[in-house]
């Protein structure tokens, strides 16, 4: 059945209080950061309800607020949770549909919370001393399992109240383990929580994702050597049965297998693997294979399918994923006998984070398009005509935004580049406009037609103020195929530089850029992209550096993914320098002379913030001028709404001095 799309429209008056300026105006920095986001959408066993989250921006607690929203068939959403001081998410639902389970932080460590759909209001039913890290319901609903922290252990306690505190880098973890809890909403209903029984435990490993048997009687899990980013390379499968607590191991191969998903006969389980690649798979696609249960040989699904599977849902009518196509989101089916791999949806949709009812046949999913924010819809699979649950984009409907479209050129090399072109909505092709290039991070990362990308940089006041601003997928973008992340391994910067600068001389050709005002920049990758081009080019006016690497050795052996260099790189610094100074902006310092804004977070582990000091100091020993913001309190990204506007802002003042000439200030 079709949920009404006058859903959508009735719905909005009551998502909070929406900023939504009088009369078409462009929208200040403000307006843009307290847009409501809808995400993890969640549809009920039955096909009927769509349970989503809606994010908010809580100025003056500095934070966002994630809340729980309901859709019944022929109803407005409502929101269903109000969690003072913390979020609710991960909507999950029982699977008589009676009850909707999700995480909620409400004073104490994040717990597990079910709400009948009857009426009533929200019980704790997990009283973790650690919280939760994630749970599923069983499929006979008398059982939720659940993962959380192991908590210090007494000799942790008794050598930090001796030697106070200290860590042994790569020797110091908390590991995770699986434990379940019966459901019992008589005594949940008095307060009373029923013990909850562990299932794993120990130093041995700690416990990542889960899956129960359709029997409920067995959950299969990936469990890995410790918590590290880093050990993702040991990471198996094994399958313990609930009532007897015995675990066997399943899948022990060489490299990382996991993601375990189960057939629905019980039969087999689907994982995720680097079939035997004991490198972590930054630019390899993965692969998808299956295993009977009982143990065996596993045999590989989707060979035929040129990008990455994951997220998968097995259910009576297949294997679906969602996967990027290019700058689109598709929805896919493989084949469990076959193999082969599909469009499940062949309508021009953007799917992203489906949900599955009981029987396969209905999803709930999220999309967005080039004028759209990003949006819940339910449809049928087979029948796939989408209704809209929500309605985030009336938040933006008077507002002057610009156009954004999918543009293309060749690289240095040959190799076809795309990217997404912002343009002011008068934009004549007859004028040249200034250029901004904001460049998306990962590599492995992907820049979509939006109205409103979002980030550090204010994409959108850009192009109001009459602004082209180009978003490159460069190289190693996801969405093109593991030839095309490949292109720059042992090419970066390099390569990445091609892509960039060939982009905007395929504008310039086209005579609708003012190259006399040009900038760049970009954060993680992108801020490690625009650094190379801080001191390999001159033809910017400004660049902006955003948590980015400037020198990879620096890089290399501060990190908490060493990995990374080593697969792109091919090498470690110590047996191939050469490459390591090809690829690093250092190298050329004494080439740059483009202003270029600084932007780090203070504990930032990814790319630690000796990088951004070092490129400082490079630029202030040639009075080249250079500014270092340091963002207290934050790692690899800025999650917080204050100091995302103070980021914001930042970019806004650099370009504006040194691209466009003027002191310019925000909209207020």
């Amino acid at each position: 059945m079709h949920i009404p799309t006058i859903i959508a429209t009735v719905g909005l008056a009551a998502l909070h209080a929406v900023i939504t300026p009088v009369g078409a105006q462009s929208p200040t920095f403000d307006q843009v950061l307290s847009l409501l986001q809808a995400g993890a959408p969640a549809i009920s066993p039955d096909g009927r309800s769509v349970a989503f989250t809606v994010r908010a921006t809580e100025w003056t607690e500095n934070r966002y607020d994630t809340e729980i929203w309901l859709a019944r068939e022929g109803t407005a959403p409502t929101q269903l949770t109000r969690t003072a001081k913390g979020n609710s998410t991960a909507p999950r639902w029982s699977p008589d549909g009676g009850w909707l389970g999700f995480l909620a932080d409400r004073g104490e460590k994040t717990q597990v919370y079910a709400m009948p759909l009857g009426g009533g209001e929200a019980i704790r039913v997990t009283a973790s001393k650690e919280g939760v890290t994630d749970f599923r319901w069983s499929p006979d609903g008398r059982a939720i399992a659940f993962t959380a922290a192991e908590p210090e252990s007494e000799a942790r306690k008794r050598n930090r109240e001796r030697f106070g505190e200290y860590a042994v880098e790569d020797n110091e973890y908390i590991m995770t383990h699986l434990w379940v809890t019966a459901v019992a909403p008589s005594a949940w209903a008095t307060g009373r929580v029923p013990e909850a029984v562990r299932l794993t435990g120990g130093t041995a490993f700690t416990v990542g994702s889960f899956a129960w048997s359709p029997d409920a009687q067995r959950i299969a899990f990936d469990h890995a050597d410790d918590p590290s980013i880093n050990s993702g390379t040991s990471q198996d499968i094994s399958v313990i049965d609930v009532g007897t607590q015995t675990r066997r191991v399943l899948v022990a191969t060489r490299g990382s297998d996991g993601n375990p998903v189960w057939s629905p006969d019980g039969r087999w389980i689907a994982y995720t693997s680097t079939n035997g690649d004991s490198a972590t798979n930054f630019f390899k696609n993965g692969q998808l294979l299956k295993i009977p249960t009982a143990g065996g040989a596993a045999v590989r699904l989707g060979a035929d399918f040129d990008e990455q599977i994951g997220g998968i849902n097995w259910n009576a009518r297949g294997i679906f994923f969602g996967a990027r196509a290019r700058t689109a989101s598709r929805l896919y089916r493989i084949d469990p006998e076959r193999g082969t791999t599909a469009l499940a949806v062949t309508a021009p949709v953007n799917i992203t984070q489906p949900s599955f009812s009981a029987d396969g046949d209905r999803i709930a999913f999220m999309a967005q398009n080039a004028t759209s924010l990003n949006e819940v819809y339910t449809a049928s699979v087979n029948d796939f005509r989408p209704a809209r649950i929500s309605a985030m984009t009336e938040q933006i409907a008077s507002w002057t935004i610009g156009t954004s479209e999918v543009v293309r050129w060749k690289s240095r090399d040959g190799a076809e580049i795309e990217g997404v072109l912002h343009k002011p909505r008068d934009f004549d092709p007859t004028k040249q406009y200034p250029l901004l290039v904001v460049i998306h991070g990962g590599p492995t990362g992907i820049d979509v037609p939006q109205p409103f990308p979002g980030s550090v940089y204010p994409i959108a006041q850009w192009v109001a103020q009459g602004t082209l601003v180009l978003r490159p997928n460069y190289r190693g973008s996801a969405g093109y195929g593991e030839a095309f992340r490949s292109l720059n391994v042992r090419n970066l910067g390099v390569g990445d530089m091609w892509d960039v600068m060939s982009g905007v001389d395929h504008l310039a050709r086209q005579g609708i850029v003012d190259t006399t005002r040009m900038g760049s920049m970009g954060w993680s990758q992108g801020g490690y992209i625009s650094a190379f081009l801080t001191t390999n080019t001159t033809r910017f006016k400004a660049i902006s550096v955003g948590a980015g690497i400037s020198n990879w050795v620096t890089y290399y052996v501060a990190t908490d993914i060493h990995p990374f260099t080593r697969q792109y790189l091919q090498k470690d610094p110590w047996r191939d320098p050469a490459i390591y100074a090809r690829t690093s902006p250092m190298t050329n310092i004494l080439k740059a002379r483009t202003p270029t804004l600084i932007q780090h977070g203070e504990f930032d582990r990814r790319v630690p913030i000796q990088n951004a000091y070092e490129l400082y100091q490079g630029l202030e020993d040639l009075r080249v001028p250079a500014r270092l913001i340091v963002y207290k309190g934050f790692g690899h990204g800025i999650t917080k709404p204050k100091e995302t506007l103070a980021a914001m802002t930042h970019n806004w003042e650099w370009f504006g001095q040194y691209v466009f000439g003027v002191a310019a200030q925000p909209a207020k």
